[in-house]
């Protein structure tokens, strides 16, 4: 097995699993409420079917630049994101999405079901987080759990106390200073 290739804690091969992820996140005592739902693999998606799901709701974006450098871009879901200004907010970077492909092989995720909580497959610490200053501010915050059929609800506190466990230290942006 190669150095890149991870072990899930179900002791399988390749990305690890929300049962995992959930295991993780009780070994680590972070509280979360877990909301089961039909797969979501939009903003609008969510809306349509989350009912009156409290605290703030996100749109994950998995960017990537010419040279390879990638980025998780977290931000309330209504807020617009224009691909140009944020490159320039990271030092000129010209930003694209990231494949499918290279979204599964980095956070072993599909489209649809992207979170920080992906990043408990990044194995390599590749991916440099940045959250919007703005979610900071919400008593609650969902996200999906490494699928799209599922929703947690954390705090705050507990998202960046996940990030820490891991190893990284997210920027934290002015999303609405950019607008």
């Amino acid at each position: 097995m190669s150095e890149s290739e991870s072990i899930s804690d179900n002791g399988q091969s390749g990305p690890k699993t929300p049962n995992d992820l959930l295991g993780h996140l009780d070994g680590l005592e972070l509280c979360y409420d877990l909301h089961r739902h039909p797969p979501l693999f939009t903003v609008e998606d969510s809306k349509a079917l989350r009912g009156e799901l409290p605290g703030g709701h996100c749109k994950n974006l998995f960017l990537r630049d010419r040279k390879g450098k990638m980025w998780l871009v977290v931000t309330l879901e209504d807020r617009p994101i224009d691909l140009k200004q944020l490159g320039a907010a990271f030092g000129g970077a010209r930003l694209s999405f990231g494949s499918p492909d290279r979204l599964m092989t980095q956070l072993g995720v599909i489209p649809g079901a992207v979170s920080p909580y992906a990043l408990f497959n990044d194995v390599d610490r590749a991916v440099t987080v940045v959250l919007d200053k703005e979610l900071l501010t919400f008593d609650l915050l969902n996200y999906h759990p490494l699928s799209n059929e599922m929703t947690i609800a954390v705090s705050p506190d507990s998202l960046l106390a996940f990030l820490k466990n891991l190893g990284y230290e997210p920027e934290i942006l002015d999303f609405a200073a950019l607008a």
